[in-house]
Formats: structure tokens, sequence, C-alpha cells
């Protein structure tokens, strides 16, 4: 309640002082009246004590507006000349000048008081908006030391002004404080900023290379903006260690790239077989033949035919697997529409996504998920230059302990549906390894990919198992 108060006087500006005290006042005010008109009839003949309406006016003028004072010191001015014993020829005369004499005292008396309270009431206001400076500035300065990415301000020249605990621990682990040291020996991409646009306000990030103090280099990423103060201008960054970051996503990647490369190296295989059994085939029928036994480049031809089979047979190390991890498919899900919005839009492709709100638990890897997606969808992509309507639908649905993505297109169709998940086909784009490599992927995780008949277009169904999560980690 104190603080409400202390708030609406500083919305005023002008507190006004307590009833009990307005009433004391003005009761103490009428009574001076009475009792100066009183002596001055009972001394009439003898002193004139009008000045004295001086007192009562200057207690009114305290606590009464500008009109209700002059009213006041009129009334007075009247009075004293009521009771005065001077000569009446002078009376008028008299009269003005006591009125104005009244009056100017009680507003003089009136606007000290009015500014003084104006001058409590801003005190107030500073005091308060002092304190609820401090009390932002205390928070700030919490939030500031407790984040656990680095910040740092730094002035025109480079040289460090303010820093937080998480600062020193990535650019000076266990070293000196950064305050009053030189960005430039971290981060030189911050200092080149703040000095190659002194007058401007930027607003940028960026990941560059940084320095530890140790000379250890690390990947930083970096969220910068300048702004102008009465010392010159300042820069003030949020500094992240990317390091760790990016050897994971390196790791992942070549993970995944020997995964791609043991798929297409079984593919390949797999039709080395294939010819090795036909030219198997063709070299036992010729061994029947005997004017071919003692002919020496039939026997080299059988010395190829060997070796042929022996590297027929070599096969590949089974992978180690992989450990089986629970993820949620709406994040991916969002990420994917955000990767083939941009790219769909400028083929005037229509693309439609009919994804429930929630959907349980898979055991999937994200990265190849993502993978398989795109090549489906630039599959559909492809399919669909030549058509009128140009329209990609992406569905999802639970059905029995599987969540099933269907991607379905406006293209022309396929020919050969049998043929589809074959590796290194005549009639593909590339390789003809996308499919297949699609397909081997998804079965890595305990997936399947499928090609559903029925449709105008051409349409997979990505069926991924549920995941029950026990024993699992879950990836978001």
């Amino acid at each position: 309640m104190r603080r409400l108060r202390t708030i609406d006087c500083m919305k005023t500006r002008v507190p006004f002082p307590p009833i009990v005290s307005r009433r004391t006042s003005l009761a103490l005010a009428g009574l001076l009246v009475i009792a100066i008109a009183v002596t001055d009839w009972l001394t009439e003949p003898y002193i004139s004590i009008g000045f004295l309406y001086l007192f009562p006016i200057m207690i009114a003028g305290a606590c009464l507006s500008r009109t209700q004072t002059i009213v006041i010191a009129l009334g007075c001015a009247v009075l004293q000349e009521a009771f005065s014993n001077l000569p009446e020829s002078e009376m008028i005369a008299r009269l003005m000048f006591s009125s104005v004499g009244f009056v100017s005292t009680g507003l003089l008396v009136g606007e000290l008081l009015r500014n003084r309270r104006r001058a409590l009431a801003h005190a107030l206001e500073l005091e308060a908006q002092a304190k609820l400076r401090q009390d932002a500035e205390e928070q700030v300065r919490i939030l500031v030391e407790s984040s656990p990415a680095a910040i740092v301000v730094i002035d025109a020249v480079g040289r460090i002004l303010l820093a937080n605990e998480a600062a020193n621990q990535v650019l000076t682990p266990g070293g000196i404080p950064l305050p009053g040291q030189c960005i430039g020996d971290y981060l030189p991409p911050l200092q080149a900023a703040v000095r190659n646009h002194p007058s401007r306000s930027l607003r940028a990030a960026m990941q560059c290379r940084g320095q530890r103090a140790n000379h250890e280099p690390f990947l930083a990423g970096v969220w910068f903006s300048t702004y102008e103060t009465i010392a010159g201008p300042r820069l003030a960054a949020i500094i992240v260690d990317l390091s760790e970051d990016l050897r994971s996503r390196e790791d992942l990647r070549f993970d995944h790239l020997l995964k791609h490369a043991r798929i297409a190296m079984s593919a390949l295989a797999h039709e080395i077989r294939n010819l090795t059994s036909a030219v198997q085939v063709v070299h036992n029928n010729l061994l029947r033949v005997k004017e071919l036994e003692q002919n020496e480049d039939f026997r080299a031809l059988s010395t190829l035919v060997r070796s042929l089979e022996n590297i027929a047979a070599l096969e590949l190390p089974p992978a180690r697997p992989d450990k089986t991890e629970a993820m949620e498919l709406t994040p991916v899900l969002d990420e994917l529409r955000v990767l083939l919005d941009a790219a769909y839009r400028e083929s005037d492709i229509d693309l439609q996504w009919q994804i429930p709100e929630s959907l349980p638990l898979v055991r999937a890897h994200p990265y190849g998920l993502v993978q398989v997606f795109l090549n489906l969808a630039k599959n559909s992509q492809r399919a669909m230059q030549t058509t009128q309507v140009k329209r990609l639908t992406v569905s999802a649905a639970v059905e029995a302990h599987s969540v099933v993505i269907r991607i379905e297109d406006t293209g022309v169709g396929v020919a050969s549906p049998e043929d589809l998940f074959r590796p290194f086909q005549r009639n593909a784009a590339a390789a003809g390894l996308g499919l297949y490599v699609s397909r081997a992927m998804m079965r890595s995780f305990g997936g399947e990919l499928l090609y559903e008949t029925g449709s105008k277009g051409c349409r997979f169904a990505m069926v991924l198992p549920v995941s029950s999560t026990v024993g699992e980690t879950v990836s978001v």
C-alpha cells in the first residue's frame, strides 16, 4: 500500500498534504482572521493591526488553490479597511494596495510550497528510478554472470571492458581475467568489426577461428552488435565454442560416408558375382571342346576366370551394428520442410504437409533419415519437371507398430516398378544407386522403403519401427 501511494505521488508530481492537516491549517487561519478582526475592532480608536492578516493568508495560500487564496486575501483586505481608523478619503487607495499585498503574499507562499512539493516528488521519483535501475542492473549482471555462453563488451580500440565467467573459461582457462586485454589476441574479427565500422550499428553473426590464451585454436560461433555510448562506440558479443559440435558433426558425416561406401561396394560386388557366374558357365562349356585344351590363350582365360571367382568370393565384413536410437520425428520433419520449401517454391511445386501434431518415438538415425527423404524429394522434383500439375504430398500415419511416412508426387510415374531398387540402372539420372542406398539406409535401423502402386504419379512409403524407449537414448 505504501508503494502504491509513492507511485501515485510520482504520477501526480504534486502530492497533497493529508486531509486532517489541511483542515487543521484552515481552522487555524480562520481563528486568526477572527482574532485579528475582533482585536482590530476593539482597538479601533487607537491602533490598526490589519497587517497581521498576512499570517492567515500565508496559511491559506499553503492549503488552498490560487482562486481560493485570492478570495481570502481580498476578504482580509476588506476586513482591514472596515476596522481602520485612517481617513476615509484614502480608503480606496489603501484597499487597492492592501489587496495587492495580501494577494501577492498568498500567491507567493502558495507557489513556494507547491514548488517544494514538486521538488520533493521529483526527488522521490528519482530515488525510485535509481532503485529500479539498480535492480535492473543487478538482474542483468546476474543474467550475464550465470550465462553458459561467453559474453564480452569491447571498446573502439578492441580493449575488453566487461567479461563474464564463461568468457574467462573459454578464452583464458585458468589465466588472468579478460578485462583490460585486447580482444584481437583471441578473436581478431571482433576487433576488426568495431574498428572498421565505428559509426555504424551492426547486428551480425559469424563463425571464425579463435585462439585461447594457451594458443589452442578453436571454432567460435559469435553473435555481436555495436552501439554508441558517450565514451564512444562499443561492441557486445556472445561467444560459443563450436569445436566439439564440429567434431561430432564431422564424425557423423564420416560414419555415414563409410556406410554409403560399404553399400555401394556391396552393390558392385553383387554385380561382379553375377558377371563372374555367367563367365564361369561359358568357360565350363568351352572346357568340353578338346581342341582348346592345349590352347595357351584358353589356359590364360581359365586363369582370369579363377581370379574373377576369387574376387567375387570376397565378402565385405559386416558393419558394426549401430546403437538403437529413439528419435522424435516432428523436429526432423520441420527441418526437412524448411529445406524443401525454398527449392520447391522456385520450381512452382505445391508442397503439402499432412503431418499429425504428435507422433510416437521411432528407431532411426536423423542424418540417414534426412538423406533418404531428400533423395526421394529430388527424384520427385525431376519427375514433375514436364507435368502440368506439380504437387508433392507428405503424410504420416501410425500403422500397427510402425510410423509410415508417405511421399506422393504428380510426376510421370514409374515404367518398371520391379527394377526401382536395383543398383546401376542404365536409365538412372546419376549412378543408379539412389534408391538402392536409400532402402539400405532404412533397413540399417530396422525400417523399410517401399513403392506403393495405385497412384498416378509415384508414391513411396518410409516405414519406421516405433520405439519402446526402453534402454534407448532419445534424439531430438
